[in-house]
């Protein structure tokens, strides 16, 4: 299993929610892992992604939305990568995804076409 996500829930309008991203390849010395979301009747986009080139430091992106609420942390030992959402608004709910390949993948753009391998959709409610 290259990839697996888990964390997401129901929540409360300004309420926190973790998500993981649990991956092998997160032990690699090079690696990108990215977190998308899709809202019903819209595109997905993303939210934020992570970089580790092999022997450079790691980076880290967002999207514009994502500043000051959402973080990406890194846990090299247990191979995965979190996203905390704190201050959740109903603008939220979505299905998130998470997705791993190489550190190239993940830039300030987030886009998404770089990656290797995808994760199931978790989905996250935010109720208001």
């Amino acid at each position: 299993v290259q990839l697996v996500e888990s964390g997401g829930g129901l929540v409360q309008s300004g309420g926190s929610l973790r998500l993981s991203c649990a991956s092998p390849r997160i032990r690699n010395s090079d690696y990108g892992v990215g977190w998308f979301r899709q809202a019903p009747g819209k595109e997905r986009e993303g939210v934020g992604c992570v970089s580790q080139p092999d022997g450079l430091p790691r980076n880290t992106y967002y999207a514009f939305f994502a500043h000051g609420r959402f973080t990406i942390t890194t846990d090299v030992a247990e191979a995965r990568v979190y996203l905390q959402i704190n201050g959740a608004v109903p603008e939220d709910t979505a299905k998130y995804f998470c997705t791993v390949g190489p550190s190239y993948a993940c830039d300030s753009a987030l886009r998404g076409h770089n990656y290797v391998y995808w994760g199931e959709e978790t989905q996250v409610t935010v109720s208001s």
